[in-house]
């Protein structure tokens, strides 16, 4: 198993951060998002009303700027709203900000930007942004490097149900980085996101339960999670329930399914998988046998690091 964490990829809107009471009654911005014929109307309206000094409104221009709402899309102006807003202490702005910095739209990329307007917004609460705060720590992006510090933004935002934050707390504890190495609070952590589906949470939870860490070792239950993560297009759990097949754990033993399961990880550049679609051609398991077909594929695997495929080349 491989060390992941997860990065959260989109902004978020001022809605779901604020009472319903706070909001303009006329600069809709759910409305707008749904609505593409009053898009138009509603962004002059809250223009005007940020022009007026509303909070909400500056807000709101910034996000229809980013996501041309309304208007045409717009990068640098919405930054500039959005710094009205977050320099007054406003939450979903601050985390656009480091948002808009992290990923360079409309500014140049920039890790130590990104991290000051995230912390804010995570000093105020803001789940998406704890977990963003976590996962820079994790990497050293911005800042110094912490797995410590790292953990601990983690669990802050896992606390209040984000998904991404639980998956990567649970990788955390199975790998004891940042934390005393616990497999059942790796699995705990895992079960939470996995249960709200998220691939890689399943992933990890299915691996546990196959190799009996911080949970019984269940094979039917390490499958049934791998089938849930490959079913979603991961990679890791295409690869694992290709080797559960392949070795008749939790289910029937089928090396038709095997190389199945292979082909979708193996097609996304999974080494393991490839290496593995090798060894079922070498020997005609669930494949016509094909020396030649099987040297392919250990090639492709030898090429992306797999040691063992490259040992099968010769």
């Amino acid at each position: 198993m491989k060390i992941k964490s997860w990065l959260a990829v989109s902004t978020v809107s001022l809605s779901i951060l604020v009472p319903a009471y706070v909001q303009a009654a006329v600069c809709d911005l759910s409305v707008a998002e749904n609505d593409s014929g009053r898009a138009p109307e509603i962004f002059e309206q809250c223009v005007r009303e940020a022009y007026n000094g509303s909070r909400v409104a500056q807000h709101s221009v910034g996000y229809m700027y980013q996501y041309g709402i309304g208007v045409q899309r717009n990068y640098i102006a919405a930054i500039n709203w959005y710094r009205v807003d977050a320099a007054k202490g406003g939450p979903a702005s601050q985390y656009n900000l480091g948002y808009l910095y992290y990923f360079g739209y409309g500014v140049p990329r920039n890790f130590t930007e990104a991290m000051k307007w995230y912390r804010m917004a995570a000093d105020q609460g803001v789940a998406v942004a704890q977990e963003m705060v976590g996962l820079m720590y994790e990497a050293g992006q911005g800042v110094q490097q912490s797995f410590a510090d790292a953990a601990m933004w983690y669990l802050k935002s896992a606390e209040q149900g984000n998904s991404l934050a639980q998956a990567s707390l649970g990788s955390c504890y199975q790998y004891g980085r940042g934390v005393p190495q616990d497999y059942a609070e790796a699995a705990k952590w895992y079960r939470k996101a996995a249960e709200q589906g998220h691939e890689g949470a399943q992933t990890g939870l299915g691996y546990l339960y196959e190799t009996g860490q911080g949970v019984p070792q269940n094979f039917t239950e390490a499958v049934r999670w791998y089938r849930a993560g490959a079913a979603q297009g991961d990679a890791d759990a295409q690869y694992n329930l290709g080797r559960m097949y392949h070795n008749g754990r939790g289910v029937p033993q089928s090396y038709s399914e095997a190389y199945r399961w292979y082909k979708l990880a193996a097609d996304q550049g999974n080494a393991s998988a490839q290496n593995n679609i090798g060894v079922l051609y070498n020997n005609g398991y669930g494949v016509p046998l094909d020396p030649s077909i099987a040297r392919s594929w250990f090639q492709a695997a030898c090429n992306n690091g797999n040691s063992t495929a490259c040992s099968n080349l010769w």
